[in-house]
């Protein structure tokens, strides 16, 4: 029995070590497609000329309990460049809070200033982000419609610069990159930040000049509405809608396409709670999709390398539970069946992929490499302290029978001029999994103690950071949670935060 435990253990580290060095190899790969379309010249989208007729626009701003930032979101909206007979706002208001007190008020003095715009409310959520989206479709009278969460801020110019795109007439959905609101808050942030950067500067870069899946990203991006409807519309089984109907859309033959120089700044959550719980829900929304329609994409009319590395893209939390694997079985297997330990120095030659992939990254926020190579090292230990949360995201992807709940991820109007984090009522509480992550990181240590007597000092750096990654995450939460729970209440006009 003992024998056949230990074959089993080494089968699945076996497997863990090489589903990891797909997913890095694949960031590398990323990484090579990006410096190509670089030496073409291919970064930035084609120019098109404008169009004589521009085509009708609906903006869609859904909102839920968005108090702080609702203002600037709608005042942004409002100084579009473009003509106002062509254009209209929609705000797709599910707020249990006054949000909504103070969105009837904006709406009638936006309303009075010539905009059409309009406030559909629903008392019941149903169907989340993506019901409201879909609700909303039943009055919208653009052709295109464009969606923007509370908490980004487009330029006056954005559908100018992104309208005439759509004179392909295959283009179903264009996604603009995201910017950075309060990059500079803490050191938290700009690591987060250059994680974003990475995904939109580099990842969608890739994928879109070499006419592969990529997905929507939710905000800052505009539709095609045939291609909504033709895709099957929205739908609220997954929680990561977006990615849902931009893959259903690309395997009906309509093309997602992606404008790196367009950039809409939006805040990072500085709360690393609430960051927490919106890595955990695009997890487990991404892994619900992939579950819903991997199958489809083997099924699809689509060159096979863009269906595998599609379902590369799609199956990428995986990483998570992955390398939670290879940290729960390292020690046994260096007690066990020491000859596999060695095998991991080699597997982590993949591992060198993100690291550049975020070393390549280059943008107006993180201009200069030295300051990436200074940001690196927390990034990456941001990123192993977070796979227990991921991971147990993506079980509950894999093996939940229900959607689960849309959590949304608090707005504090945070930019790197103003604003603080303090407690109010969108405050994250404290999750338990914060003791998980110090079993963890104390668990590391014991692996470190017994295996370095085994195989040298090359196997501690490779642990140390599973040490670092889990004590980071949950001190810093535990600090931050403290500090906040010592400040006093933030005095503001919410009702109630259900």
């Amino acid at each position: 029995m003992s024998h056949a435990i230990t074959v089993l253990l080494e089968f699945v580290y076996l497997l863990a070590l090489l589903g990891l060095a797909i997913y890095g190899f694949n960031n590398l790969l990323t990484t090579i497609l990006y410096l190509v379309a670089c030496k073409r010249g291919q970064v930035a989208s084609t120019d098109v000329p404008q169009p004589k007729i521009w085509q009708r626009v609906t903006v869609q701003l859904p909102v839920y309990n968005e108090y702080y930032t609702i203002e600037r979101l709608i005042g942004a909206v409002a100084q579009f460049d473009y003509p106002r007979d062509r254009l209209q706002a929609q705000v797709l208001d599910d707020s249990t809070d006054d949000t909504t007190l103070s969105l009837r008020r904006l709406v009638d003095q936006y309303r009075a200033q010539g905009l059409d715009i309009e406030l559909i409310h629903r008392a019941d959520r149903a169907g989340f982000k993506a019901g409201a989206l879909d609700n909303g479709l039943k009055t919208a009278t653009g052709d295109l419609i464009a969606v923007f969460d509370a908490d980004f801020f487009p330029a006056p110019d954005w559908l100018k610069r992104t309208v005439p795109q759509f004179a392909d007439l295959n283009l179903g959905c264009l996604q603009t990159r995201w910017g950075h609101l309060n990059q500079k808050y803490s050191l938290f942030t700009r690591a987060v930040a250059l994680g974003i950067d990475g995904h939109f500067m580099i990842e969608q870069t890739a994928r879109s000049r070499s006419n592969l899946f990529l997905n929507f990203n939710g905000t800052a991006g505009l539709w095609r509405r045939a291609c909504i409807e033709d895709a099957g519309g929205w739908k609220a089984d997954t929680l990561t809608e977006d990615l849902d109907l931009s893959y259903r859309a690309q395997m009906r033959g309509w093309r997602v396409g992606y404008m790196p120089e367009v950039v809409v700044p939006a805040e990072i959550p500085a709360q690393i709670e609430a960051f927490k719980r919106q890595q955990f829900r695009w997890a487990k929304g991404s892994i619900q999709t992939a579950r819903k329609l991997v199958p489809a994409l083997f099924n699809a009319d689509i060159p096979e390398h863009v269906r595998l590395l599609g379902v590369i893209h799609i199956t990428g939390y995986l990483v998570a539970p992955l390398m939670l694997l290879i940290l729960l079985l390292m020690l046994p297997i260096g007690l066990l069946a020491p000859q596999y330990m060695r095998l991991f120095s080699w597997s982590m030659v993949a591992s060198f992929g993100p690291p550049l992939l975020y070393l390549v990254t280059n943008t107006e926020y993180v201009p200069r490499l030295v300051d990436r190579l200074r940001l690196l090292p927390m990034l990456v230990i941001l990123g192993f302290g977070l796979c227990l949360n991921n991971s147990l995201a993506v079980l509950e992807g894999l093996f939940s029978s229900e959607t689960g709940t849309f959590v949304r991820t608090p707005k504090m109007n945070l930019t790197n001029q103003s604003g603080e984090l303090t407690r109010n009522s969108y405050t994250m509480t404290l999750s338990p999994m914060v003791l998980g992550e110090l079993g963890l990181a104390l668990y590391a240590l014991v692996a470190l103690f017994f295996l370095t007597p085994r195989f040298g000092w090359g196997i501690m750096p490779w642990v140390l950071v599973y040490v670092g990654g889990f004590s980071y995450v949950a001190f810093a939460n535990l600090l931050q949670n403290w500090q906040l729970n010592r400040a006093p209440l933030k005095a503001t006009h919410l009702a109630s935060s259900k």
